[in-house]
């Protein structure tokens, strides 16, 4: 069974806003891109001009996610194939248990930045 968090991307402590980068630049390459902000890895998922933030290790394996293949709003992991739903983190399919965290993101003349989870 799969453990799921009803609204993943709520940000229940304090957070701060660390800019990703040119949304242009960011995606020139393709619709995933890897990032570390603030000593954490997290991965940026581009559907259609939306962008969805998760953190960027499986939850199952220590595989990137942002290495695996985005179909619509479903990142699979590059090491087993199970599937993320990037707009919730929710794991979605065997051998993945877990949801992979969610990060609010947000957009300002073309800038791209991450909310992400204050230092205690």
């Amino acid at each position: 069974m799969l453990a799921h968090d009803e609204d993943m991307c709520t940000q229940p402590q304090p957070i701060r806003w660390f800019r990703a980068g040119d949304l242009d630049a960011l995606f020139a390459e393709g619709n995933c891109h890897g990032l570390d902000v603030e000593g954490r890895r997290i991965g940026l998922f581009n559907v259609d001009g939306e962008v969805h933030a998760l953190d960027d290790i499986c939850t199952h394996g220590n595989a990137r996610l942002s290495e695996g293949e985005l179909d619509g709003h479903e990142i699979e992991c590059p090491l087993h194939a199970g599937l993320f739903d990037v707009r919730t983190g929710r794991a979605m399919c065997s051998p993945l248990t877990r949801d992979a965290r969610c990060h609010a993101v947000r957009i300002d003349d073309g800038v791209v930045y991450v909310a992400a989870p204050e230092a205690p």
